[in-house]
């Protein structure tokens, strides 16, 4: 146990501070302070020792020193129970500072509301860091407070222990002390990376916040939590029981697509972070229908995204099917009502989510893999007519359907289309021959009307001719893949010689 008999208070978010200051003048610990936070703490009716009295030394600088003084971090650093330590602080006159209480300048908060450079670095806080740094260091004598949220536990603490913290507490507060200037730190790292236009720096760190710890991984074995570069993520569950790791990732591959169609429009079922059926209809209904029809099989267990407000309508139709998550962006009072019955089913809310165009990370092995995003719009620019025969309207409008589509399925991926809608999906195998197999398959087994002008899109270039005139044989009637084959020519000779629109994509778009 460490009797405080000492506080220093330097706070930027003053909320909460009159509980604390009760609990610390019961206790009967001296309080230092500087700026607005002893005006605050003066206006609260404290007793309180203004800094610049304290160690005799004005702020200076605007405000920008201090807190920088031996007689602040003399006090701070010393070991309670270093003879030296004692006989240096007696010399200089130094006294003994067991408490921290500190929060920082809201660089977050700035970088979310203004670019202004200027402004931003004004907001880093330099002092706040360097004592929170010294007091988590000497947490065997020290207790370091770092947020708002941590001041119910100190109250607890020290009304227990009657005015003293157990070291248990001081490692705590030590360890969350640290991970928050390491936090902060990477908020202006990644600023002046990205000021300077440098998204692969030498050094690389990451700052996200816990969302929340997951039941397990992608197996009961696996430990597994999610966080979030955003201090609040941005879509939202409003039903269902908690979401587990898989959930997550089907989760954000279904966002992936829908948030790439037109505003309100489209409806993607995923099953295990693979699209089984898609469609951008514009009637609701009519894409939902869609978008099932494709393989109403995999559907079973899987997950819609609704890039548009739920109905009752269509919950009628989706309460029919077992359904994991259902994302909308919003449902209408009695769909909610009605899909709420089902105990288990997670709706989310996707509102107010778009595409981010932030970088995408892959760890393991100790390493992490980063790069930008492929969110890419197609318009007819990116693509090339190769063949004779020319696309008509409807057909070019499928292509590019189908190669959106074909970019977010796992490599490799071959995607048949109709009436901007999925007829037959083939993803994730070794060999591009067999992703064509499953997606004629499929297209095949859950198609009672044969569509004319079906349309089907490679994720990559086809190696050899094999793969298109597997999809020719089937009957399909225009191909879009990206260049780059040694055997190109070949493939455009066949297209020729079958009647058969190709394009070709400027770039290509593999998801492994």
């Amino acid at each position: 146990m460490k009797k405080i008999k000492r506080a220093l208070i330097s706070l930027s978010n003053k909320e909460n501070l009159y509980k604390l200051l009760l609990v610390l003048k019961k206790n009967k610990i001296q309080i230092i302070s500087s700026g607005g936070t002893y005006k605050k703490i003066k206006k609260l009716k404290f007793e309180c020792t203004e800094i610049s009295k304290y160690t005799g030394m004005p702020e200076i600088l605007d405000g920008r020193v201090k807190t920088l003084h031996p007689k602040i971090y003399g006090g701070i650093l010393s070991k309670r129970n270093n003879k030296l330590h004692k006989k240096d602080l007696l010399n200089n006159n130094f006294l003994e500072i067991d408490l921290v209480i500190v929060n920082f300048y809201p660089i977050e908060k700035t970088l979310s509301l203004t670019a202004n450079h200027a402004k931003i670095i004004e907001n880093i806080d330099i002092g706040g860091p360097t004592l929170v740094r010294a007091a988590a260091k000497n947490y065997k004598d020290v207790t370091i407070i770092t947020g708002i949220n941590q001041y119910d536990n100190l109250i607890k603490e020290l009304n227990i222990n009657k005015g003293s913290t157990s070291l248990n507490f001081r490692q705590k507060m030590s360890e969350e002390a640290f991970s928050e200037t390491a936090y902060y730190d990477s908020l202006i790292s990644n600023y002046f990376n990205k000021f300077n236009n440098n998204s692969f720096p030498k050094k690389k760190t990451i700052h996200t916040r816990l969302v929340e710890k997951l039941r397990y991984g992608e197996n009961p074995h696996q430990e597994s939590a999610i966080y979030s570069l955003k201090k609040n993520p941005e879509f939202k569950q409003i039903h269902g029981k908690k979401l587990s790791y898989n959930n997550y990732n089907d989760i954000f591959s279904a966002l992936s697509i829908t948030k790439s169609f037109p505003k309100n429009i489209g409806t993607a079922i995923i099953k295990h972070a693979n699209p089984c059926g898609v469609s951008i209809k514009k009637n609701k209904l009519n894409s939902y229908n869609s978008a099932l029809a494709c393989d109403p099989v995999s559907a079973y267990g899987g997950i819609i995204a609704c890039n548009y407000k739920v109905s009752k309508k269509l919950s009628l139709k989706l309460n029919k099917i077992f359904f994991e998550v259902i994302i909308a962006n919003g449902f209408e009072k009695d769909s909610l009502k009605m899909l709420k019955k089902k105990k288990n089913l997670r709706l989310i809310d996707s509102s107010n989510i778009a595409i981010p165009n932030s970088y995408n990370y892959i760890s393991n092995f100790n390493s992490t893999l980063i790069q930008s995003p492929d969110i890419k719009k197609f318009n007819k620019k990116n693509f090339i007519i190769v063949s004779k025969k020319k696309p008509n309207t409807e057909q070019l409008k499928n292509l590019i359907f189908a190669f959106n589509i074909c970019r977010h399925t796992k490599s490799n991926a071959i995607v048949i289309a109709n009436k901007e809608s999925t007829l037959g999906i083939g993803s994730g195998q070794p060999n591009r021959i067999d992703s064509c197999k499953i997606a004629i398959e499929k297209m095949k087994k859950f198609k009672l009307n044969k569509f004319d002008n079906s349309v089907a899109a490679s994720d990559a270039f086809f190696p050899f001719i094999d793969g298109i005139e597997k999809l020719v044989q089937a009957g399909i009637s225009a191909i879009v893949q990206p260049y780059g084959s040694i055997r190109d020519k070949e493939i455009i000779k066949f297209a020729n010689k079958t009647g058969t629109v190709l394009l070709f994509s400027k770039t290509r778009h593999f998801k492994h």
